[in-house]
């Protein structure tokens, strides 16, 4: 009897060639989409890839953080950073600003990571608002006013605006899809395994020889290292940069929480359906001030009430549907397939 294990499901399949068929079509909107369209979609891209990394935090490790502004802010002054003094080229400046924020991640993982539950999550905020601090003491980089990108840097880029334009809409798609792949193969991975073992019990998941410490640390430096690209291409974007820009926990945590949870938490696709109906919101609602924040509390706690798993949870409990195949499936002698045990991610 001839037996092989995959993840791949009809709806999954079916997903992927819809989400390939997707992304060849963003990938082409320069020829579509004015200047307009492409600012949209790359802050709609931005986001996706924040909460998908929060989600990775949160959803599977456990990691409820309300500081990953640190590295929004850290990565863009990182950018401005290596690009001023050193004289690097903003572009590539990006990789080199998730380097550096992997190495400064471990010192702060050895620090928040004596902390639990609530405790981890005040931690991480108060590291936040440190950065904020230190950044707002670069007189170097204009303290705590900010700076601009120097004219010349930004025409290094691209001769034209135009081209700008279009080089920086493809490092956002660019981004946003490297970071859905790296998510996607890490819980296809053994320590995928782990991470949904740490998630449904910790307890269980250590007494399975589980290292959950090192899990979590791996996490948490593979997350501080994408959202620091993610802040640099940001404010690579703005073009200018200021310690509360950079560190705003409303921006970057509150709206990433909010785009995670009405998405669904602890799933792939949640990040990526929060995000667009965030986006709807805030392009209908966010004329009307403070009532657009009430509105968006009035969804979160909707979603919450009424679909506890967000809005892709509740789909997957009623259809069944599934993009990114992460369950493991048995094949027997060319039958069905079957699940292996694992939860749907």
């Amino acid at each position: 009897m001839s037996v092989r294990v995959t993840f791949a499901s009809r709806s999954s399949q079916i997903g992927t060639a819809l989400a390939a068929f997707a992304l060849l079509v963003l990938a082409a909107a320069p020829a579509w989409g004015g200047r307009d369209d492409l600012q949209l979609l790359s802050q709609l891209y931005a986001y996706v890839a924040l909460a998908s990394l929060w989600n990775l935090l949160a959803g599977y490790a456990g990691l409820v953080s309300v500081g990953q502004q640190a590295y929004v802010g850290l990565g863009a002054y990182l950018l401005f950073a290596c690009a001023i003094l050193a004289g690097l080229s903003p572009l590539a400046a990006i990789p080199v600003a998730g380097v550096i924020a992997a190495i400064v991640a471990i010192p702060v993982a050895g620090l928040v990571f004596r902390l639990r539950g609530h405790y981890f999550a005040i931690g991480t905020w108060i590291v936040a608002d440190v950065f904020r601090l230190i950044a707002s003491q670069l007189s170097v980089l204009g303290g705590g006013s900010g700076t601009s990108l120097p004219a010349s840097l930004v025409i290094a880029i691209a001769p034209t605006r135009q081209m700008r334009d279009f080089i920086e809409y493809w490092i956002a798609l660019a981004l946003v899809v490297a970071v859905l792949a790296l998510i996607v193969l890490l819980l296809r991975s053994r320590h995928g395994l782990a991470l949904k073992a740490i998630r449904d019990s910790e307890l269980a998941a250590t007494c399975n020889g589980v290292d959950v410490m090192r899990i979590k640390i791996l996490v948490y430096i593979v997350t501080a290292s994408a959202t620091a690209m993610i802040g640099a291409f940001v404010f690579l974007q703005k073009l200018r940069i200021s310690p509360d820009a950079a560190f705003s926990v409303n921006d970057w945590t509150a709206f990433v929480i909010f785009i995670t949870v009405i998405g669904g938490i602890g799933r792939i696709e949640g990040p990526i359906i929060g995000s667009i109906i965030f986006f709807v919101l805030r392009q209908t609602l966010a004329e009307l001030g403070t009532i657009y924040l009430m509105m968006l509390g009035t969804v979160a706690i909707l979603v919450m009430l009424l679909a506890p798993k967000g809005i892709w949870g509740l789909i997957v409990d009623r259809l069944g549907w599934q993009v990114f195949p992460l369950e493991r499936r048995v094949l027997l002698d060319g039958d069905s397939a079957t699940a292996a045990g694992t939860k749907p991610s």
